[in-house]
């Protein structure tokens, strides 16, 4: 690498002793500490927000095996933004660190409250919805949580919450032949019954057994299935083994029995909870945003990249192509590519040796012909809207072109709404030969990376997951 780009990246001791990382965050005090992780307070420079920094030491997640998990959280943060999911900013690293600079969420865990008793049932409520409509959202990006408790919930100065920790998620290229997940993940007393019988399931439905816990919990003040001897735990959630307090109210008691139903195939879906007249109460579903537009950046960034990795961005780049994505294309220590795109579909993001105009001129041609009207949001943004109803609304696609090099350009779709499914399809049956004469190549046609194992291999932290 360059040194003088190695220089830009690394962290900077300014005058009065503050470290600035990047030229863009102040970091300040140690929030947290994990295993291989340390968590700090930070501030945007320029606009003065409040951020929580994540600094991972690449030698020891590559030491421990779980560079792919690391990659699989980013690829899984970009896709579920939610107003009650923690945002993921941006991503940067040099050779030896991986930084999450992630939304700072000030109220502290769920956990807390809860470990002081139990809580007033609007106030349950107001959580339960929350978080059924996040994991709706993210199970609609064909993201699976697998690890939902009270400490992976978070609330923000306004008392809303936000689901953090996606280090165990699944997404839909873990799945094997049979379609569903294997790997053993999650914390014991949250976790469904057809995850521990080691024969597959499906993720989406596991979710929900655990939001069906962390409901009892919140009403309770305590868990619904516990013993000292983890294998008697495991013996009464089998057995559905539990009692509700004097306390609950019938409607609560009806819900909760719906979701902590050992037959997954018979547990409540999301769409039936939503209908529920308990759950509906004083519920207001949030707009979720897509993939968000972040700043570009600042002059003196753009000056220092170009002197030191010779790449040119066009004015209107994306943003989630930053800094990071350039320089990393030149050291082999820590390729982004692989971080964001191999575990995508493939038809989502290609090359194209031609003009940034040509191509904008050939997408505005291919969305016209599948009736699709077309909004020209700059010279190297297009947004798509199909005109059918969908099962979410009507399909929003938005597509941006980003030069990398002289003669070479990135363009990536993402949806802005509608169904996943019915994006993923739009993406590989219509929008891929439709494109050919234009496409280099399709990203992921030639990598052997995604295998569709569900593999964490076996080192999750043992204080907080099951082995395998």
């Amino acid at each position: 690498m360059d040194e003088k780009v190695e220089q830009f990246l690394l962290p900077q001791q300014s005058s009065d002793t503050r470290s600035i990382l990047f030229g863009k965050y102040e970091m300040g005090r140690l929030l947290g500490q994990g295993t291989f992780a340390k968590v700090y307070y930070g501030k945007q420079l320029s606009s003065g927000e409040s951020v929580a920094i994540k600094v991972i030491s690449k030698d020891q997640v590559k030491k421990e095996g779980l560079m792919e998990q690391i990659k699989r959280e980013i690829s899984v943060m970009r896709l579920v933004r939610h107003p009650n999911v923690v945002e993921l900013k941006e991503v940067m690293a040099t050779k030896a660190k991986i930084f999450f600079v992630m939304e700072y969420v000030r109220g502290g865990e769920l956990f807390a409250k809860v470990a002081k008793g139990k809580l007033k049932e609007d106030l349950a409520r107001k959580y339960f919805q929350q978080l059924i409509s996040a994991i709706d959202f993210c199970h609609s990006r064909g993201v699976s949580h697998r690890d939902l408790k009270p400490e992976n919930l978070l609330l923000d100065e306004n008392e809303d919450l936000k689901i953090s920790d996606f280090g165990l998620s699944a997404l839909p290229v873990q799945l094997l032949n049979d379609g569903l997940l294997h790997t053993q993940c999650g914390t014991p007393a949250y976790v469904a019954p057809e995850v521990l019988r080691k024969k597959g399931y499906d993720g989406a439905k596991a979710d929900l057994w655990s939001c069906g816990v962390i409901l009892f919990v919140l009403l309770a003040g305590f868990l619904p299935f516990q013993d000292e001897n983890i294998m008697k735990m495991y013996r009464k959630v089998f057995k559905m083994d539990f009692e509700f307090p004097p306390w609950f109210s019938s409607e609560s008691k009806r819900l909760i029995s719906k979701l902590l139903v050992a037959d997954p195939e018979k547990r409540i879906t999301i769409p039936a909870i939503m209908r529920v007249p308990w759950f509906t109460k004083g519920f207001t579903r949030p707009i979720a945003f897509s993939i968000e537009d972040h700043p570009l950046p600042d002059k003196t960034e753009e000056e220092d990249l170009k002197a030191g990795s010779g790449l040119e961005r066009s004015k209107s780049s994306p943003p989630n192509f930053n800094a990071f994505d350039l320089i990393s294309s030149m050291s082999s220590g820590f390729d982004l590519s692989s971080l964001f795109l191999s575990k995508r579909k493939a038809a989502s993001i290609f090359s194209s040796k031609s003009s940034v105009s040509t191509i904008m001129a050939k997408l505005e041609l291919v969305a016209k012909g599948l009736r699709f009207s077309v909004v020209k949001m700059n010279e190297s943004k297009v947004r798509m809207q199909g005109t059918a109803e969908g099962r979410k609304g009507k399909l929003s696609v938005t597509a941006e072109v980003f030069k990398v090099a002289p003669e070479l350009a990135i363009v990536e779709f993402s949806k802005s709404a509608g169904d996943t499914l019915e994006y993923a399809k739009f993406c590989e049956e219509d929008v891929r030969p439709a494109l050919k004469d234009i496409v280099w190549t399709w990203q992921g046609d030639n990598d052997g990376n995604g295998n569709g194992n569900d593999n964490d291999n076996g080192n999750a932290d043992a204080n907080n997951h099951l082995k395998s």
